[in-house]
């Protein structure tokens, strides 16, 4: 079976002794965690002194992680966790099992409440103009404890611009947070989260997609039960379909149903060899 332990990220700086299990899901490596295992797993590295980068591959993620030129996206990762039922289910088909599904627009908040306990700050970097600062002052009217070490709304095509990238950079090396939640989409917020974790090694690093429009009410989340049902991809298709709908029906929709079929193969496959 592909299941295994993760006791150190290509940089080595996972303590060995909090080995972990991980399960393969084509050909991506998932830690075996539950939303509050990942949130004391980084408040736990923050005590010791080790940041990492945290990254929640949902289906249309993990399709473009089988790209070769993004396959070190998750290698590099220190947590790699799933957002996207789907991935969940393909786990259970193959004959292993993720325990849950471990969203992005979850974490910010189990992580803020944490940080609010702990005295950690949190930095915000992503959105449309506004967005960032709307959504830091939702977080920190819900948890009054919590310290904001700033926040950016980077403009559009930063990445390709020298000089702005380095003031994006800049402005949070400047600010020392402890968690960084970064919102670009995929694959920019990973490519810029390896850039910042070489100026910050002590700093967590979360991709969080669309979260923070999430978190400033620009965008509702679907219901509690839409999410467990697997089908919160219908309701971004509802709210966005223009944006959505090449994405969802085009190019995800395929993907799922192959990863199924490979899941059950694999499965298959274990069986005949033992």
């Amino acid at each position: 079976m592909s299941a295994g332990t993760r006791t150190a990220n290509i940089r080595g700086e996972t303590d060995p002794s909090a080995a972990r299990q991980q399960i393969t899901v084509d050909d991506i490596a998932f830690d075996a965690l539950r939303e509050q295992e990942v949130v004391a797993h980084v408040m736990a590295a923050l005590d010791a002194g080790r940041g990492g980068n945290l990254i929640t591959p949902n289906v249309d993620i993990l399709r473009q992680l089988r790209r070769p030129q993004l396959r070190d996206l998750a290698e590099q990762a220190e947590l790699v966790v799933p957002d996207g039922m789907p991935i969940v289910w393909a786990s259970r088909l193959q004959g292993e099992e993720l325990p849950e599904r471990v969203t992005g627009s979850s974490l910010i908040w189990s992580i803020s409440a944490a940080a609010a306990e702990s005295d950690r700050t949190l930095y915000l970097l992503g959105g449309a103009e506004g967005i960032a600062e709307r959504a830091a002052d939702r977080l920190t009217e819900e948890f009054a404890d919590l310290r904001m070490a700033g926040w950016d709304c980077p403009p559009f095509g930063f990445e390709r611009d020298a000089r702005v990238l380095e003031q994006v950079v800049g402005a949070v090396v400047e600010a020392k947070p402890d968690i960084v939640f970064v919102a670009l989409g995929f694959p920019k917020q990973e490519r810029l989260m390896q850039l910042l974790r070489e100026h910050l090694p002590s700093t967590w690093f979360i991709g969080c997609g669309g979260t923070l429009t999430m978190v400033a009410g620009e965008v509702s989340r679907a219901p509690v039960w839409i999410q467990r049902s697997g089908l919160e991809w219908v309701h971004r298709l509802a709210m966005e379909p223009r944006r959505m709908a090449k994405r969802y029906l085009v190019h995800d929709l395929p993907y799922a149903a192959g990863l199924m079929a490979r899941s059950v193969a694999r499965r298959t496959s274990a069986r005949r060899a033992a």
